[in-house]
């Protein structure tokens, strides 16, 4: 955990954080009871198109200034690329790298910068369902 007896563990994780919800609560919470300081990477909107193939329901500034006001974070910032989770380590000096499980094994590469956990979501919740749900609600 962190790098000598005493000292702060940081815990880095990421998210797009989109029609915030339960799953994201609880991944949160998991997240920073890891250590004494949680540091969040939001998607950016890009990168959200990216990896979803749709842009977010909500901008980056809004979904930043809802993680941002939760008391189990300390910090936020906006995450512009996938393959830049070695900077982002290095910068934000995180012990823990703290991923949803849907992701197992991608960025176990980054085991020599720091602890890299992998937590399971929530079931039966998801941005994606959720978004679904109001469109059958419409039509």
């Amino acid at each position: 955990m962190a790098a000598y007896p005493g000292a702060m563990t940081r815990v880095l994780t990421f998210g797009t954080f989109d029609l915030f919800h339960i799953g994201h609560v609880n991944v949160l919470l998991r997240a920073a009871d890891l250590g004494d300081h949680l540091t969040v990477g939001v998607s950016s909107d890009e990168l959200t198109m990216a990896k979803k193939g749709r842009y977010p329901v909500y901008r980056e500034e809004h979904r930043l200034a809802i993680v941002s006001s939760l008391a189990c974070v300390d910090d936020v910032f906006v995450e512009q690329s996938l393959e830049l989770k070695g900077e982002y380590i290095a910068e934000h000096r995180a012990d823990v790298l703290v991923m949803g499980d849907d992701w197992k094994g991608r960025f176990d590469h980054h085991r020599e910068q720091c602890e890299v956990i992998y937590l399971p979501r929530t079931a039966e919740v998801s941005t994606t369902d959720i978004i679904q749900s109001i469109r059958r609600d419409l039509d």
